[in-house]
């Protein structure tokens, strides 16, 4: 369902709409700046608005944008999902469908299809102008943390 009459994000609109920017260190931070929202159902969806410097040569949505965009948020709600225990991905596949261009709003939300002590299972869609650009599951493994391995 692409609708190209969708007005254009800004950031006044996005924090007017309930989203939160997040300048984050790393290679998220020279991305970014990622946004979230929480979801009503206790969930997070998370976004970006996409700039030239995301661009490929082809002029659209480089495909490592959309799958650092991805990724992120799938270890951001696996991280949450196993009480804040840091999570590393460990499998990333992906289908792009269709290509980003440049003032997209790329919108995800992530679901956790099961996970055990040690692994968390997710998958997510990118979005744009309603329309499927990427879709994703990964399996991302819970790190134990500082705290827990100085007492292991």
């Amino acid at each position: 369902m692409s609708n190209e009459h969708t007005p254009a994000q800004t950031p006044e609109s996005l924090v007017a709409a309930g989203w939160k920017s997040h300048a984050l260190p790393g290679h998220m931070g020279q991305m970014g700046p990622l946004w979230s929202q929480s979801l009503p159902t206790g969930g997070w969806r998370y976004g970006m608005l996409m700039e030239a410097r995301h661009l490929n040569p082809a002029g659209m949505v480089h495909g490592g944008v959309m799958l650092t965009l991805a990724d992120h948020a799938m270890s951001a709600v696996a991280w949450q999902h196993s009480q804040r225990q840091p999570c590393v991905t460990v499998q990333l596949d992906s289908h792009f469908v269709a290509a980003g261009k440049e003032g997209d709003w790329l919108e995800c939300e992530v679901q956790i299809s099961h996970s055990t002590r040690s692994m968390v299972f997710a998958r997510t869609e990118l979005r744009a102008r309603g329309q499927l650009l990427l879709s994703a599951q990964g399996i991302l493994k819970v790190l134990a943390s500082r705290d827990n391995a100085a007492h292991d």
